[in-house]
């Protein structure tokens, strides 16, 4: 895509706008790149001056954390700042609500301190600013979707109405599940539960969320949060509603509408 690394900026004497955080999911989780290259063809169609970390991106050591290994976290947290302060970094957005977190919550009392912008509400922006248009409302216009709030963007920082005004900006009908905003129901990934196995139980957390999803009768399911994107995607399958739900991060339904 052509997309700059800090270093080739750094080199040709430039600086960005904004540092784009891919996160690790974004990186190497096929799913989840699509969300990258969706939200990176976006900042290039509204201008906006991008660069990446490449190579040089670690993980935040936001799972490593949330398991229980402080060390490797402080390890992982040094490595990044070290990197970005290097750079001069001062703005970050990122498709990631646990790297959002961490970036924006934990790493300034190890010396990390950057402005830091979740995607959702960047995207936002780009529409008020009218940097994004979206003609006629897009391909989703009438549309009936609903909207999952990642435990990270939501609970922890307070973040509703962003995702919800890129939504309505695409013409969609939003359709609430029963339990959202403050009540919203986890999709079972957050505090590393994404890479273990659950303990025993009577169903698993993300069966239990997309099945409130598919009340909703919406054939689209939005989430803010790559993964969010796999535990519904994968209740969608559990359910085998393949061919008539679609789970969508914000990014790729705004890309899809421009």
């Amino acid at each position: 895509m052509g997309v700059r690394t800090m270093a080739e900026m750094q080199a040709a004497g430039e600086k960005p706008d904004v540092l784009f955080w891919v996160g690790c999911a974004g990186s190497f989780d096929q799913r989840a790149q699509k969300i990258t290259r969706a939200f990176a063809l976006i900042l290039d169609k509204a201008g906006i001056r991008f660069a990446i970390l490449g190579a040089e991106e670690n993980c935040t050591g936001d799972p490593a954390r949330r398991a229980g290994n402080e060390f490797l976290f402080q390890m992982m947290a040094y490595n990044n700042i070290q990197v970005m302060n290097g750079y001069g970094v001062t703005r970050i957005v990122t498709a990631c609500p646990h790297c959002f977190n961490t970036l924006k919550n934990e790493y300034p009392d190890l010396g990390g301190r950057y402005e830091v912008i979740h995607h959702t509400v960047f995207l936002q922006q780009l529409i008020d600013e009218g940097r994004i248009r979206l003609e006629g409302g897009g391909t989703f216009k009438g549309k009936k979707i609903t909207y999952h709030d990642s435990c990270y963007l939501g609970r922890a920082n307070g973040i509703y109405e962003a995702p919800r005004k890129v939504l309505e900006a695409l013409d969609a009908e939003l359709v609430e599940m029963k339990r959202c905003r403050t009540r919203g129901l986890c999709c079972g990934a957050g505090g590393a539960q994404m890479f273990k196995e659950e303990e025993t139980g009577t169903t698993r957390v993300n069966w239990e969320r997309t099945s409130e999803a598919l009340e909703t009768g919406a054939p689209v399911i939005a989430s803010a949060c790559p993964f969010c994107n796999t535990m519904l995607t994968d209740g969608v399958k559990k359910n085998e509603k393949e061919e008539t739900v679609s789970v969508y991060d914000i990014a790729e339904l705004v890309a899809a509408s421009l």
